[in-house]
């Protein structure tokens, strides 16, 4: 995530801008790796240099019918040299390459310091909350009578995961599709498919992996005992998004990439028991719009999305309408691969669709979802 650059010229200030998000940079293990690095280098060049010297001699005294056995076994001996020496370097590259990995990303200079999430900053507010002259139900009170069975879901598989059934599903896939013409046919995003199960390397590239593997569902060919790599789930299809451009070089000129898709998000949720237990709040399994940019670095179009949170979710087939407070998330509970993030506290929502004849059902009653909104792509979560 960050360019190892940025280490070898100023690792101070990489140092000082991680501390910011409590993470502690082992600079004299990144030092110590770098100069045995450099070392090896210059000595194999050194060798490298001295073995075409010699070679060059050894080609004169043939030509002569002189004896090149002792300059022949000097050659053999670099030969021998450059050999451990190329596997040593492996072994150093390699030892960086996880060093690098085990980085977060630094902050943006705009996330504000914080020890956790006490420490966002409300960057601005759209509307006011309402108020009901009834008791409001939460989503399962709300839900169960409509076709959500979270009973049924424990039974079919187990803890945090659900069923819907009838109205409740049809809004579940309404709302996705939704979305998806929203953002295809009014803000110029492509629409996506892409796989639900990658690759490491897909997981390495948005660093979900190495550190948060524990987070993740894996499988493989086989079943458990299967051999082969092991495959993952995506916990967000951000990940199939972003790597549909891992190890390419993007032109400018076609920039800015905007993708969309609608797939399931599978989280292990580690880490988490006992917290929001009730409902569809945190779930191994849920659905999810996903919208993803590929932009030039610190473009302009990169600043835009300070101002993206916003009730987006205005037509005139569908109306929204919602209580937002958008924090600029601080530093301290920032995601690793995140540079800066803006999020909307949990909202009571208030659903209604002219056009949607099941949920209207939803006229008198209280809906919580979730909206997650950053800068490096924005979700609405359904939850």
């Amino acid at each position: 995530m960050i360019d190892i650059q940025q280490l070898r010229k100023d690792i101070d200030t990489v140092a000082a801008r991680l501390a910011t998000r409590h993470f502690v940079l082992d600079v004299a293990k990144f030092n110590a790796l770098e100069g045995e690095r450099k070392h090896i280098q210059t000595r194999t060049e050194e060798l490298q240099g001295k073995r075409n010297t010699l070679s060059k001699q050894i080609g004169a005294l043939k030509g002569k019918g002189e004896d090149t056995s002792a300059l022949m076994a000097e050659v053999n001996s670099i030969a021998d040299e450059l050999k451990a020496s190329a596997t040593r370097l492996e072994e150093v590259q390699a030892q960086i390459s996880d060093f690098m990995m085990s980085v977060p990303n630094l902050p943006h200079e705009s996330v504000p310091v914080g020890e956790d999430e006490t420490g966002n900053v409300e960057v601005r507010k759209f509307g006011t909350p309402r108020s009901f002259d009834f008791a409001v139900k939460d989503h399962v009170d709300v839900g169960s009578a409509l076709g959500l069975d979270l009973e049924v879901a424990a039974k079919l598989t187990g803890s945090r995961f659900s069923v819907m059934k009838g109205g409740i599903a049809r809004l579940h896939r309404a709302l996705a599709q939704f979305m998806l013409d929203t953002h295809t046919g009014e803000h110029g995003y492509t629409e996506c498919y892409t796989p639900y199960i990658v690759n490491g390397d897909s997981l390495r590239g948005t660093g979900q992996l190495p550190k948060f593997e524990a987070d993740l569902f894996a499988v493989k060919k086989g079943g458990q005992e299967g051999t082969g790599e092991s495959l993952y789930l995506i916990p967000t299809s951000e990940v199939s998004l972003t790597n549909i451009v891992r190890d390419e070089i993007v032109a400018a000129e076609i920039l800015p990439i905007k993708m969309a898709a609608h797939s399931p998000c599978f989280r292990s949720e580690a880490g988490s028991a006992g917290r929001d237990t009730r409902g569809m709040i945190r779930q191994h399994q849920f659905d999810k719009v996903e919208m993803v940019q590929i932009l030039k670095n610190r473009s302009r179009r990169w600043k835009r999305w300070s101002a993206m949170p916003r009730p987006f979710c205005k037509s005139s087939a569908c109306l929204i309408a919602c209580w937002l407070c958008v924090p600029a998330i601080s530093v301290s509970p920032l995601p690793r691969p995140m540079t800066s993030k803006c999020g909307c506290r949990r909202k009571t929502l208030i659903v209604k669709f002219p056009r949607c004849r099941i949920a209207r059902r939803f006229k008198h009653g209280a809906c919580r979802h979730v909206f997650v909104i950053r800068k490096a792509s924005r979700n609405c979560c359904i939850r």
